[in-house]
């Protein structure tokens, strides 16, 4: 039998299996609320945005119900199985910090080679966002043609297809929960302020601001999507009685005292 590529899970996974065994083993049960991110990170010695990742992805699950303002809840499994792929979707945030890594370098480059017709794209692109709804299908055909555009004015056809495929990875269904909570109208003019700003260094044929105009978007991007779902208060005032989950990066090793065993009623971890 031939052997196969083993490829070790994304950390955001492992935390969702952790939850969900938690779930399903009925730690946490239907109805019940979970602790806040800021403790599940603080438990398990993860970012909060790996926490947030793993929370979307068992709401597309459908075992998790987030109420913005109230808190995460258990609901009952849904019918339909999560989607086969799951295991190879990226998280929202590793697809950002993909793409502020990648995309500041582009515009960087092209601050230094653009050509008028490359910024006469850019601006094409502008100006189709600017005349948009959003949220919406449209709007992210215009906002993918203008990170397409500056890929294009470096004339690699591979840069264009990398960057153009990373964007269409917001139709994943884990980026597109995400962003339903937070993009609105107000974030899509504050994301266009943004874009003003990568191209106008551009075509100014600054590189160094270009370089920092992308990352500051990209960034600002993730910082959109971390915001407070505005259940802190609410669930850190809850009843219920307190559970540990197991940081998923260093699996726990058992102990074994050379002399003495833990007492039976200490709390259990997991």
């Amino acid at each position: 039998m031939p052997l196969e590529a083993v490829e070790a899970r994304r950390l955001y996974r492992q935390v969702a299996d952790q939850l969900r065994s938690l779930i399903d083993s009925g730690e946490y049960a239907v109805g019940s609320r979970l602790p806040t991110e800021r403790e599940l990170a603080e438990q398990l010695r993860v970012s909060r945005p790996t926490v947030r990742e793993a929370l979307i992805a068992l709401e597309v699950e459908g075992r998790l119900r987030i109420r913005v303002g109230s808190g995460i809840y258990v609901i009952e499994p849904a019918a339909i199985a999560a989607p086969a792929a799951a295991s190879v979707i990226e998280g929202p945030f590793e697809l950002l910090r993909a793409r502020e890594f990648l995309e500041s370098a582009i515009a960087e480059q092209a601050a230094r080679v653009a050509t008028r017709d490359d910024i006469a794209r850019i601006d094409a692109s502008l100006i189709a966002m600017e005349n948009v709804e959003h949220p919406g299908e449209a709007s992210m055909v215009h906002d993918r043609a203008f990170h397409v555009a500056i890929a294009g004015s470096l004339g690699n056809a591979v840069l264009v297809r990398v960057v153009g495929e990373l964007f269409d990875q917001r139709l994943n269904p884990y980026f597109a929960q995400l962003a339903h909570y937070f993009e609105s109208p107000g974030t899509w003019r504050t994301a266009l302020d943004e874009h003003r700003a990568v191209r106008e260094a551009i075509a100014a044929h600054d590189p160094q601001a270009a370089r920092d105009a992308m990352r500051a978007h990209l960034a600002r991007s993730q910082e959109r999507f971390a915001q407070n779902f505005g259940a802190e208060k609410a669930a850190g005032s809850s009843s219920g009685r307190s559970r540990t989950v197991r940081s998923p990066a260093k699996p726990a090793v058992p102990k074994r005292p050379p002399k003495k065993r833990a007492k039976s009623g200490s709390a259990r971890q997991r």
